[in-house]
């Protein structure tokens, strides 16, 4: 009797040991700065022209991209070599290449920060491995400047070629600088208006904003949040920027369960990908699904021999498609059709449109 009651309170032990974790964590909960922003704390967009130097012959066909020689006498005449229309129009400068330089500023910058910037070839150079980034100032969509950027491109990738064969490993005419570009103005950025601030969530959700004012509410106090729409909800904050500041560090980590969307089934036609959330399901159906394959051969005209055009049409059986309840049952059906992805794309749509999917298509 004693080797009883031990085994059985062992056993309890064991049990209550694996499923304390689970009691002690939140289900499926996100915290408020993974699914919502502040309105008005965004980043900027930022642009420029620029020329990068220090390439292997593999710059632009300057006779090709005229806007390149252009830049270079633009620049040259900056620093006081001064070129002839005739001289400018006759280089040939093969270790050059026109670029956008592009960069996202983040909220908050200061004049001085660093940040990263991206470099895209917008002529014919073949690579922009082991070049160096000029000067380029950066601008936003007012058409000021806001950063200057310079430095070595980094490009991920290698390729080479000789008697018309030619190899490539990654993508060579884009690269990047890491801290290329230093931030020369700052964009100023208000947090919130008056005595309230606002979160905007990333996609409108009626049950999800709901969830976030009732979590705010329980950790602060009743009536400091309040839903303004399907994606807005506005938060009550102290007025010093200190406690402000305070007060957003402890919101943005509340943990707020996101409310489940509507079915969904996104397709996207040119990579063949298929891809449903957990709320889709079906009704009972047949589906019969045969693939069409036209083979045109067009003969030999020397010869006199004819083109030789093929129509096949692969057979189909009507196969009866059982409901689904959930994602699992979905997904048992579907494979059971033994359509290859472009197939079902067909087959998805057809069953859309026969009202036994129970979702919406989305076409990406």
């Amino acid at each position: 009797m004693k080797t009883f009651g031990g085994n059985w309170y062992r056993q309890a032990a064991i049990v209550a040991a694996c499923l304390l974790p689970l009691c002690g964590q939140p289900a499926f909960a996100e915290r408020i700065k993974d699914l919502a922003s502040i309105q008005g704390v965004r980043n900027n967009q930022l642009i420029g022209y620029g020329i990068v130097v220090g390439l292997d012959n593999t710059g632009d066909q300057t006779t090709q991209t005229p806007f390149t020689t252009q830049a270079m006498g633009n620049m040259l005449s900056q620093l006081g070599i001064n070129l002839t229309t005739e001289q400018a129009t006759k280089l040939q400068l093969k270790n050059v290449a026109a670029v956008m330089v592009t960069a996202v500023m983040p909220p908050f910058s200061k004049p001085g920060q660093p940040i990263d910037i991206t470099v895209s070839s917008m002529g014919n150079a073949k690579s922009l491995r082991g070049g160096t980034l000029l000067m380029t100032q950066l601008k936003g969509g007012d058409g000021q400047v806001y950063a200057v950027a310079q430095g070595n491109v980094l490009v991920g990738g290698v390729g080479a070629s000789s008697g018309g064969s030619k190899v490539a490993v990654n993508h060579l005419s884009a690269g990047r600088v890491p801290g290329g570009a230093t931030i020369e103005r700052d964009v100023p950025t208000a947090v919130g208006q008056g005595g309230f601030i606002y979160y905007e969530l990333a996609n409108t959700d009626f049950g999800t904003v709901q969830n976030m004012v009732e979590a705010i509410n329980r950790a602060i106090s009743p009536g400091t949040a309040r839903a303004v729409d399907g994606r807005r909800i506005a938060v009550r904050a102290p007025d010093d920027i200190d406690a402000r500041v305070a007060f957003l560090g402890r919101l943005e980590n509340l943990d707020v369960k996101p409310a489940v969307g509507s079915a969904l089934v996104v397709i996207n036609p040119r990579t063949g990908s298929v891809v449903m959330n957990q709320k889709v399901t079906l009704d009972p159906c047949a589906v019969a699904h045969g693939s069409l394959s036209v083979v045109v051969d067009a003969g030999n005209r020397a010869t006199g021999q004819p083109a030789d055009i093929q129509v096949t049409q692969a057979n189909g059986s009507l196969m009866n498609v059982k409901a689904g309840a959930n994602l699992a049952d979905v997904v048992r059906a579907l494979n059971a059709l033994g359509a290859n992805p472009l197939d079902l794309l067909a087959i998805l749509q057809a069953m859309k449109a026969a009202g036994a999917l129970r979702a919406e298509l989305e076409v990406i």
